[in-house]
């Protein structure tokens, strides 16, 4: 049976393994195995829905959702299966580091909290946020991850940008498995969301989809970004939108039509009613009387 699955190697050196696993064929079962090295931590980023999970070393079978994570420690080589049924897609980033890295990362002998911290990564305390739920990706999970899958440089700068990234990480779970910082968080929600509508402004986003990423109610999310920026998250959006191109149509020879896609706006008659609105002058008025 020919293979069905892609399996992307994005990143190797001696202590971190990155790979991309992605279903080619939705439409037909199947089960993706996933190595665990010895003496390794594996960051798991399932995104797809439904993900079953099963490991050769227990009879336990998890099912994960989309956009949910584990970090799961292995003390000795083990192979797990991944699949999804009723013709879903299949899709995980793996993120493997060996222990040697991390125990110099974190120094467990330098203080009790490093202890601490490299205990509960052993003791597997970082695959399950309440009971027997995963830990959600954050927003700011989604961009590293993003990130990492767009870098496209190679030799040191990779290896250096990639480390970088894995220490982001790690931080955000730790944070997020620690209930210290829970009110700390909370304060820092809208800036999260204000930093994924900057960076996604020009497609098609809504509170619902960042209320996934954050894992929280999207009604909660509406009112804490109000309360925080006194604008509501449509009007935000529609303003970087307005802001951008005007921009463009001052500063480049773009075609205007170019500009709405780029804008995030499908069909250039919405695009000149909302510039009209904004400014009180067509797109293309504005143009030939700069």
């Amino acid at each position: 049976m020919r293979d069905q699955t892609k399996s992307a190697l994005l990143f190797r050196s001696e202590d971190i393994t990155i790979v991309m696993q992605e279903d080619l064929c939705p439409e037909q079962s199947f089960r993706s195995h996933m190595l665990e090295g010895k003496s390794s931590f594996n960051l798991l980023f399932f995104m797809s829905s439904n993900i079953n999970l099963e490991a050769d070393d227990c009879g336990t079978r998890f099912l994960f959702k989309k956009n949910q994570y584990i970090l799961h420690y292995s003390s000795q080589e083990r192979v797990a299966e991944l699949w999804t049924e009723n013709q879903e897609i299949l899709k995980y980033l793996q993120i493997q580091i060996n222990y040697r890295y991390i125990f110099n990362l974190i120094n467990p002998e330098a203080n009790s909290e490093s202890a601490e911290i490299l205990e509960n990564m052993t003791r597997n305390n970082f695959i399950f946020l309440h009971k027997e739920t995963p830990p959600n990706m954050t927003v700011e999970m989604h961009m590293i991850i993003k990130e990492i899958l767009n870098y496209s440089k190679k030799g040191l700068l990779q290896k250096l940008f990639v480390e970088a990234e894995i220490i982001k990480l790690l931080i955000l779970i730790f944070e997020q498995f620690n209930d210290k910082n829970t009110l700390q968080e909370n304060r820092e929600t809208p800036e999260i969301i204000k930093k994924f509508i900057d960076e996604n402004y020009h497609r098609n986003i809504k509170a619902e989809e960042i209320g996934k990423l954050i894992g929280m109610n999207q009604n909660i999310i509406r009112k804490e970004f109000k309360s925080q920026y006194h604008i509501t998250i449509t009007h935000y959006i529609a303003e970087l939108r307005m802001l951008k191109a005007k921009k463009l149509i001052t500063n480049s020879n773009i075609m205007i039509k170019e500009i709405a896609i780029e804008c995030g706006y499908e069909y250039i008659q919405n695009f000149t009613r909302a510039f009209k609105k904004k400014f009180g002058i067509s797109p293309e008025n504005l143009r030939n009387n700069k």
